[in-house]
Formats: structure tokens, C-alpha cells, sequence
């Protein structure tokens, strides 16, 4: 496999914040450092979870160069360069390249709902911007629009579109994209229930939300696989499947970010127009926690 090819158990960093809503970096350095001793196989920063749709582009900046100074060359840290305008986008992933990034990713535009050709044109454009691996991520359920097989294959003809983060939860997917793209393909699940059966299915790991809070136990998943101990890769993630159903109990990040003010790791707040979690979320959280054996 090429060395630009990501596997194992990768988390997608909250972005921990103080009550006033500004940037905890002091809590944000600790958990980058506490993930890598976990175990953890790599870092996106500034995802989805990472709540980039609020940051300023200063802000954002400052989380991608931080994640790579406190990584110091431990693990890859992938880079979200995602945006609905494509000028933006290229900026993102221009920056993540200059910071020292492994790869970027780059979401499906949301909102403006572009055609397949939009999409393959926004893709192109940010992968001619850089020389970084562009990993695709592909989340309908936040982006609406689908990257289609069809369009994922003409894109991986492009030298530095080295693979998708697929958050379809479609497990004939990553079978269709890897019979459809004439390449090594670096596919990622994006969903931490189907962590397994992506792996299954011939995927090469998982961007997770889970592993924030469980980060040792979802790189046992991987490593289990790996080592083809599938039992063992199976009751690992039975165990941490309520964390799995209940970290998106409300709009993720706010559930994982109680889990990690459970578990000391960092405050719970998120910006507006995320809420704080309802009681009874919060009680749900609560319980997962204790049932996965995370809390006392």
C-alpha cells in the first residue's frame, strides 16, 4: 500500500471549549496527547466533530497547527479542509499542506446541493491546489448530496485523491468503489456502528467519534482485525456499541463532548446553534458510559 494510505483507529477530534465559547487549548493538548498514548492510529482535526462549521478560519488554523505540534510526528493528522465554497475549501487544504498536514479532508459541499459534475469539479480543484493526499468524505446525511461511485472513480484518476471517508453507512459501497476505482482506494468508515463490517467489507479503518472517549478500546476493535482475531474485533465493538448509538443521541459533537466533561477531559460546550444536552440525554450518556465500563 502506499505509505499515504491511513488505517486503524482514527479519531475525529472535538474541539474543546470554554464556557465563554473560546478555544480550550490547554484540555485540546492534553486529549491530543492522551489519544496518541491510547493508542490511537491517527488524528483528523477540524471535522464535523470538530464543530468547523463555527470556527473562524484563524481559529481553524490554529487547531490544525496545534493537533500537528502536540502530534509531533507520533501519528498523521489529517486535516478537515472542508467548506461549500471551493475557493475556501483550496485555502483550507493549502494551509493544511503548509502546516505539515498528512492529508486533508475535504467534504461533499453542503447546502448548495451541486450536481455529481459540481462535485468532481470542487474535488479537482482542491486536489490541483495541493500536494497533499485529498481523502473525499462523503456524509449525505449532513451534505445531502451523495458522491456517487461513478464520480468517486473519475475522481481517484487524480493523483492526490487517495480515498473516501465514507459516512453512507451503505455497506455494499465500499465493495461497489473498490471494483469501480483501477487503484489502491484508502476507504475510511465514517460511521463507528459499522466500524467491523466496513472493515469486512475491505475497508482499511474508521474516522471515529467514539474513540474520543474510548479511544484504547476502539484501536482493540482495529487491532483485532488486523491480527485476524474477528471474535475478539466483534465483542469489542458489541461492548462499545451503546456508546456508538448514544454519542448521536443528539447532533454530534454535543454528546461526546458531556461523555469527555464525564470523563474529565474537557468541558462540554459547543457553539450555537448546538444546545447544551437534554436531561434525559444527558442521562443516556451517563449510562452508556457506565455500561461500556468507562465510569464508575
Amino acid at each position: 500500500m502506499p505509505h499515504t494510505f491511513f488505517s486503524g483507529s482514527i479519531t475525529a477530534l472535538i474541539t474543546p471549549m470554554n464556557r465563554d465559547g473560546s478555544l480550550d487549548f490547554d484540555s485540546f493538548e492534553k486529549l491530543v496527547d492522551w489519544q496518541i498514548k491510547e493508542g490511537t492510529a491517527g488524528l483528523c482535526a477540524v471535522g464535523t466533530t470538530g464543530e468547523s462549521p463555527t470556527l473562524s478560519h484563524t481559529e481553524h488554523h490554529a487547531v490544525v497547527e496545534r493537533t500537528i505540534k502536540v502530534a509531533n510526528g507520533r501519528v498523521p493528522v489529517i486535516a478537515g479542509a472542508g467548506s461549500n465554497s471551493t475557493s475556501e475549501a483550496v485555502d483550507l487544504a493549502r494551509h493544511a499542506e503548509q502546516a505539515g498536514a498528512a492529508a486533508a479532508l475535504v467534504v461533499a459541499p453542503y447546502y448548495n446541493k451541486p450536481t455529481q459534475e459540481g462535485l468532481y469539479r470542487h474535488f479537482m480543484a482542491v486536489a490541483d491546489a495541493v500536494s497533499i493526499p485529498v481523502i473525499l468524505y462523503n456524509i449525505p446525511g449532513r451534505s445531502i448530496i451523495d458522491i456517487n461511485v461513478e464520480t468517486t472513480a473519475r475522481l481517484a484518476k487524480h493523483g492526490n485523491i487517495v480515498g473516501v471517508k465514507d459516512a453512507t453507512a451503505n455497506l455494499f459501497r465500499p465493495l461497489q468503489v473498490r471494483r469501480a476505482v483501477d487503484k489502491p482506494f484508502n476507504q475510511l468508515s465514517g460511521e463507528d456502528g459499522t466500524a467491523v463490517a466496513f472493515l469486512a467489507a475491505g475497508g482499511d479503518g474508521c474516522i471515529s467519534v467514539t474513540s474520543n472517549i474510548a479511544p484504547a478500546l476502539c484501536a482493540a476493535v482495529q487491532s483485532a482485525w488486523k491480527a485476524g482475531k474477528t471474535q475478539e474485533a466483534i465483542a469489542i465493538q458489541d461492548r462499545l456499541t451503546p456508546l456508538h448509538d448514544t454519542l448521536f443521541c443528539e447532533s454530534n459533537p454535543a454528546p461526546a463532548k458531556y461523555a469527555a466533561s464525564l470523563l474529565g477531559l474537557a468541558g462540554e460546550t459547543c457553539r450555537l446553534p448546538l444546545a447544551p444536552l437534554s436531561d434525559e440525554s444527558r442521562h443516556k450518556v451517563r449510562q452508556a458510559l457506565v455500561d461500556v465500563g468507562l465510569l464508575g
